[in-house]
C-alpha cells in the first residue's frame, strides 16, 4: 500500500508544481497583455499621424497610377498650410459605385489669396505661367479666372483630360478642412517605392 507519508509527500510535491506552473502562466499572460497593449497604443498613435490610401482611376497619371498604394501624412496641414505642388487627398460629396463617399487625390495648383487663370490651355498663378512638367499631354481644358478664397485651395489632376477637379462644379474649390492629408510615400508597386 505504501506509507501515508509518501502520499502526503506526493500531494505536497504536486501542489508545489501546480503553484509553480500557475505562477509561470500568470507571468507569461501578463507579459503577453503588456505586448498587446503596447502594440495597440502604437497603432493608435500611428493612425493619428498617417493613413494608407489606394489610387483609383487615371486622373493623376503619370505621377500616380491605378492601384498605387500611398501613405498620407494626416498632420501636415494641422501644423502647416498647403503649398502649390503638394499632392493631397481630400473628401468630396461625390459617391463611389457602392454609395460610399469618394476621396480624391489631386495636386494643389493655387492656395488662398492666389489668382488662378486657365486660358488657351495654359495655367497662370498670380499672372505667372506655370511650368508643369508632371502633366500628361501638356493640355489643360477649362476657362478659369478667380482668386482662391480664404481656407480653400484649387486642385487639379496631372492627367487633366481625365480629371474631375476644381475646374468642375461637382468638385469645385477644396476646403482646407476637407483635406485628409498630404501624400508622402508610395509603398506599392515596389519598383516605384519612395517619396512622391
Amino acid at each position: 500500500d505504501g506509507c501515508p507519508y509518501d502520499r502526503k509527500l506526493w500531494k505536497s510535491l504536486i501542489l508545489e508544481e501546480m503553484v509553480w506552473v500557475s505562477e509561470k502562466f500568470k507571468k507569461e499572460l501578463i507579459e503577453w497583455i503588456k505586448v498587446i497593449a503596447t502594440a495597440l497604443v502604437f497603432a493608435f498613435i500611428i493612425t493619428q499621424f498617417i493613413r494608407p490610401t489606394l489610387v483609383r482611376g487615371e486622373s493623376m497619371y503619370p505621377t500616380l497610377v491605378e492601384n498605387d498604394y500611398l501613405i498620407i501624412n494626416r498632420m501636415a496641414y494641422k501644423i502647416g498650410e498647403p503649398k502649390d505642388g503638394d499632392i493631397i487627398v481630400f473628401k468630396t460629396n461625390l459617391l463611389q459605385d457602392d454609395g460610399k463617399p469618394k476621396d480624391l487625390v489631386k495636386r494643389v495648383i493655387a492656395t488662398e489669396g492666389q489668382h488662378i487663370k486657365i486660358e488657351d490651355s495654359k495655367v497662370y498663378v498670380d499672372d505667372k505661367l506655370l511650368d508643369e512638367p508632371y502633366i500628361h499631354d501638356n493640355y489643360t481644358s477649362g476657362d478659369i479666372d478667380l482668386i482662391v478664397p480664404e481656407g480653400e485651395v484649387f486642385a487639379m489632376g496631372d492627367n487633366r483630360e481625365k480629371s474631375l477637379d476644381s475646374r468642375y462644379e461637382q468638385v469645385g474649390l477644396v476646403k482646407e478642412k476637407d483635406i485628409m492629408g498630404k501624400v508622402m510615400i508610395r509603398l506599392f508597386p515596389f519598383n516605384k517605392i519612395g517619396t512622391v
